[in-house]
């Protein structure tokens, strides 16, 4: 599971691509319940490679399909540091 404070932020850059509103949950995901596109997606990536200075393997973006697994691969990532 990953740690609160990365989900609180994932969500926080999540917020302005929210256009239904939705809640946002650990299973959220990005291309069923907010509907984003690709290239928001790899906008959103950049934004968390920047808020967290890390790089997001792109051979492992197309099996992060919820919010919690993205916070997880950025935790992972940030405790290999």
């Amino acid at each position: 599971m990953a740690k609160t404070a990365t989900l609180e932020l994932i969500y926080g850059l999540i917020g302005p691509l929210n256009k239904k509103n939705i809640d946002l949950t650990p299973a959220t995901t990005f291309a069923a319940n907010l509907e984003l596109d690709s290239l928001t997606v790899m906008d959103l990536v950049a934004d968390i490679e920047d808020d967290f200075d890390i790089i997001l393997p792109l051979n492992m973006l197309p099996d992060l399909e919820t919010i919690e697994q993205v916070a997880d691969a950025v935790d992972t990532i940030v405790a290999k540091g």
